[in-house]
């Protein structure tokens, strides 16, 4: 006689997510400890330090739902200010006691910068998105790895260079560093002692508004310098236009090259007027300008669409388009294909649209 089959097995009724919702079992789990979710990661601040003249590192200790994070990737942070809810895009590197280090640099105006720079207080909780993000190493790169960064681009490359000594320094690794000053440039300290210990990574820091020998910017910059680069692996990360003067001085003339803009270039031939955009979802009808990215025409007619990296990496601005046609602000492309999703963040309205909003 065949065996009777088992009764399929049955998630306990005693589990929170039976009898209290997310949100309520959140609130009063919080109340006890400051991580405790259901499910939602969550970040607490436990220290935060100078990084340079205008930047902090904070180091923050995810809770158990955080997924870990590559270097090089993101993750979106959620912060309170002034009772609203913001989110904005960091590149976090992990240190060895499971805490994850943020640099923010102070910019003006900026309302997640400045409460995290100057008013966030030890203690305080974050919601925490999960990491994202292609920009990465291998374990072992098959050949010499060129890291070029600007300003607040140094965060993932700092992340990359600690995996490559973590690894032994596997390859020959230089580290181009734009910045302004000395005084802006960040992590100076320990990239000097990682050089120190490791021959086969160099770091050269380029001073734009040094007083004695301003350097080149990337486009001019003499990458014969550094030897023969032709089978390098680059990566670059930094302003859009740093970021687009790299790939134009490079494409071809390396083995591979991988880039991130922290801020969209502008198009040089942006268009202009404006055009229609209907909210199909909240009723409204608004006139928004054309050539601006789509969530920063709706964010100064006051609404808060749900964002992060606003730079077309982790689609947390991704709706629904009905109909018309945008513009891809980083390419110039245009799509005209009506019912598809659209990056608020990296397109602008072509023609009047209807939007899932």
């Amino acid at each position: 006689m065949s065996a009777l089959p088992r009764p399929a097995a049955r998630r306990s009724s005693l589990s929170p997510r039976h009898w209290v919702s997310e949100e309520l079992f959140d609130f009063w789990a919080g109340r006890l400890h400051p991580l405790w979710t259901l499910r939602r990661a969550r970040a607490r601040l436990v220290s935060r330090n100078a990084a340079s003249a205008d930047a902090v590192t904070l180091v923050l200790r995810p809770n158990r739902h955080f997924r870990g994070v590559a270097p090089g990737q993101h993750v979106n942070l959620g912060v309170e200010v002034d009772g609203r809810r913001l989110s904005r895009s960091y590149s976090p590197t992990l240190l060895d006691d499971g805490c994850l280090a943020i640099t923010v640099k102070k910019v003006a105006g900026g309302k997640v910068s400045q409460h995290l720079a100057q008013h966030a207080q030890v203690g305080e909780v974050f919601e925490l998105g999960q990491a994202f993000g292609e920009m990465t190493l291998a374990a072992a790169p098959a050949a010499r790895v060129l890291l070029l960064a600007a300003g607040s681009g140094i965060t993932p490359m700092r992340a990359l260079v600690r995996q490559m000594e973590t690894a032994g320094m596997p390859v020959q690794v230089d580290l181009v560093y734009w910045a302004q000053q000395r005084e802006a440039v960040c992590f100076a300290d320990e990239l000097a002692d990682i050089a120190a210990r490791h021959p086969g990574f160099r770091v050269h820091l380029a001073l734009t508004r040094d007083p004695t020998a301003p350097a080149a910017r990337v486009g001019d910059y003499d990458f014969s310098a550094l030897g023969d680069i032709s089978s390098a692996q680059v990566m670059a990360c930094g302003p859009g236009g740093f970021v687009e003067a790299a790939n134009t001085r490079l494409q071809g003339r390396v083995a591979t090259l991988q880039s991130e803009a922290f801020t969209p270039p502008v198009l040089t031939d942006a268009e202009t007027g404006t055009v229609r955009v209907e909210l199909r979802r909240s009723g409204r009808t608004l006139e928004l300008p054309r050539g601006t990215s789509l969530l920063q025409a709706l964010e100064a007619e006051g609404l808060r669409p749900a964002s992060g990296c606003r730079m077309g990496i982790c689609n947390t601005c991704v709706c629904g388009k009905a109909s018309g046609v945008t513009r891809h602000t980083l390419t110039g492309e245009y799509a005209a294909e009506p019912a598809t999703q659209v990056k608020l963040c990296v397109n602008s309205a072509s023609t009047d649209l209807i939007l899932e909003l």
